[in-house]
C-alpha cells in the first residue's frame, strides 16, 4: 500500500465533488473456477483499490458526504480461515493503513443504506455477476434496473481523478514497464525455430511472477500476429516467421505495464518483413512526437494512420489521395484498431466505467460505426499526468482481405492485386507506455530494443 495520507487525500478530493449523498464502493469477491474453494487469482476492483488500497476479497466501503464519514465494511478472519490460511494482519489494522478509523461487519452495510433512505446512494457500473446481485439486493433494485441507476456524476468524478497519475503512481507504472521490458527481452533472447509458443510464453510469465507481481493481461505471443488478441500458444516457430509478443506486468500494487515487440524467429528479418516493420516503427515515432497536453488523441491516431498509409503506398499496396483514404477508413484493411489507450490500475484504464467517459467527452463522441475508429478507446485531448500506450501496427487478415476484395471496397485506394502477395504475411505491432508531461512526454520504464538493428542485435547474441 501507499502511505495512508495518499488514500485520505484521494477520498477527500472525491468527496469534495459532491454536496450530499453516499458514495458506495464494492470490492470484488473470490470467484470459483470449478468448485467453491478452488478460485481464480484474486484481483481487487481497481476503483476500490485506488481509494482504499486493501487487497482482500469481500469488502465494501462508503463515503457518507452528509455525515462526513468513511466506513469500511468487512469481516475479521474466522478460526477456520486462520487454520487454513494462517493469521493475517487484521482488517482493523489494514483499515488503519488506509487511514480509515471506522470498521463495521459486512452485515451492517445493508442496515446503514436502509437508514439512509431519501438520500442518494451513488454507485459505479458493476461488471461482475455477483456484484450486480449484491447491489440489487442492497438497493432493492431489479437487476435490469441497475444500469439506469448508475451514478454518472460518480463515474465522471472518478475518471477525472484517476486519469491524472500522482508521483507515487508513476513510480509504480515505471516499475511495471521495467518488468514488462524484461519480459520482452527474455522472449527475444530465447526464441528459436523449433520451439513452441508455449515455451516462450512460460518464460515471459515467469519474469512477471519473479518480480512479485502478476500479468496485467493474458499473454499474446504468436506467429499469427494478424490475430489481434491471440491467446493460443500451440504453434511451433519456424525460420521466416515473425513472433509478436504483447505482454505486460502488473505490480503487487496493481499497476499495469503493456508493451509489444515483433521480432524474427530466426536471426534476421526477411527483406519484406524489414520494410513493413519500418513502416510501423515510423508511424509509432510520428505518434510519439505528437504527445503533449492539449493534443487530441484522435488527431494523433489519424497522424499514425496516415503514416502507415504512406508506407503502404511505398510498397504499392495503397494509392490515391491518402488523407481522403484515411478519413474514409480505407487504411483499416491493414490497421483495424486504435493507436492506444489509457493505462493505470487497469491495462485499459477504467474501461469498466465506460469509454464514453474515459476516452471521450460530451463534445467529442466516439465514432462507433466506422471500421477501425470504433475500436479507438481514446480520442479526447491529453492532459499532464495521463498515462497511455502508443501501438500502431499492420495486420494482414486473409478473411478481411477476401471480403473487401470481393466487394471491391475502397478500390480507388487499395491495390488488391498487390495485397494478395501479403495475405499470409501475419502482423506487426510495436508498443510502449508514456506519461504526458507539462511540455511533452516521457517514456515509462527503460529502453528496450525497437529498431530493426537493435532487435537483430539481440537475436544475434541469442544464438
Amino acid at each position: 500500500m501507499f502511505h495512508k495520507n495518499e488514500y485520505i487525500a484521494r477520498r477527500k478530493q472525491l468527496a469534495g465533488q459532491f454536496s450530499s449523498g453516499i458514495l458506495l464502493f464494492l470490492g470484488n469477491e473470490e470467484s470459483p473456477m470449478n468448485f467453491l474453494d478452488n478460485t481464480y487469482h484474486f484481483r481487487q476492483d481497481s476503483t476500490f483499490l485506488y481509494y482504499f488500497g486493501i487487497q482482500d476479497p469481500g469488502l465494501a466501503a462508503i463515503i457518507d458526504i452528509d455525515e462526513d464519514k468513511v466506513i469500511l465494511f468487512g469481516n475479521e478472519m474466522s478460526m477456520d480461515a486462520i487454520v487454513w490460511m494462517g493469521r493475517q494482519k487484521t482488517l482493523a489494522a489494514k483499515a488503519d493503513d488506509a487511514g480509515i478509523t471506522s470498521v463495521s461487519p459486512s452485515s451492517q452495510l445493508e442496515t446503514y443504506l436502509k437508514t439512509a433512505k431519501g438520500r442518494k446512494v451513488h454507485f459505479l457500473p458493476p461488471y461482475r455477476a455477483e456484484s450486480k446481485i449484491k447491489l440489487a439486493d442492497l438497493l432493492d433494485l431489479k437487476l435490469n434496473d441497475l444500469s439506469a441507476a448508475v451514478s454518472v456524476p460518480f463515474i465522471k468524478a472518478v475518471v477525472a481523478q484517476r486519469s491524472v497519475k500522482s508521483a507515487v503512481e508513476l513510480a509504480e507504472l515505471d516499475k511495471a514497464s521495467e518488468v514488462s521490458a524484461d519480459m520482452h527481452l527474455i522472449a527475444m533472447q530465447i526464441a528459436r525455430p523449433g520451439m513452441s509458443e508455449n515455451e516462450i510464453a512460460a518464460a515471459v510469465h515467469q519474469v512477471a511472477l519473479k518480480s512479485g507481481g502478476q500479468l496485467s493481461y493474458p499473454i499474446i505471443l504468436t506467429v499469427q500476429g494478424h490475430i489481434l488478441h491471440n491467446h493460443y500458444h500451440g504453434n511451433i516457430l519456424k525460420e521466416g516467421d515473425l513472433v509478436l509478443n504483447d505482454s505486460g506486468a502488473e505490480t503487487a500494487m496493481g499497476y499495469a505495464g503493456d508493451l509489444t515487440r515483433t521480432f524474427p524467429a530466426g536471426k534476421k528479418f526477411l527483406p519484406e518483413q524489414k520494410d513493413a516493420y519500418n513502416i510501423v516503427l515510423h508511424a509509432y515515432q510520428e505518434a510519439v512526437k505528437t504527445l503533449k497536453p492539449g493534443v487530441r488523441y484522435l488527431d494523433l491516431h489519424y497522424k499514425s494512420c496516415l503514416s502507415l498509409a504512406e508506407g503502404l503506398k511505398s510498397l504499392g499496396l495503397m494509392k490515391g489521395n491518402l488523407e481522403d483514404a484515411v478519413a474514409q477508413g480505407a487504411h483499416a484493411l491493414f490497421f483495424q484498431c486504435g493507436t492506444g489507450h489509457m493505462m493505470g490500475l487497469d491495462v485499459h484504464d477504467m474501461e469498466d466505467l465506460g469509454e464514453q467517459y474515459v476516452g471521450y467527452t460530451h463534445e467529442l463522441k466516439k465514432n462507433t460505426t466506422q471500421f477501425g475508429l470504433k475500436s479507438l478507446r481514446l480520442g479526447k485531448a491529453l492532459e499532464e499526468g495521463y498515462v497511455l500506450t502508443v501501438e500502431p501496427g499492420l495486420y494482414f487478415i486473409p478473411e478481411l482481405i477476401d471480403q473487401w476484395k470481393e466487394s471491391n471496397q475502397f478500390s480507388e485506394y487499395i491495390n488488391y492485386d498487390k495485397v494478395e502477395a501479403y495475405r499470409n504475411f501475419g502482423g506487426i505491432r510495436v508498443e510502449d507506455d508514456y506519461v504526458v508531461t507539462s511540455d511533452g512526454f516521457r517514456k515509462l520504464g527503460k529502453d528496450l530494443a525497437i529498431t530493426v538493428e537493435e532487435v537483430e542485435e539481440v537475436r544475434a547474441k541469442a544464438y
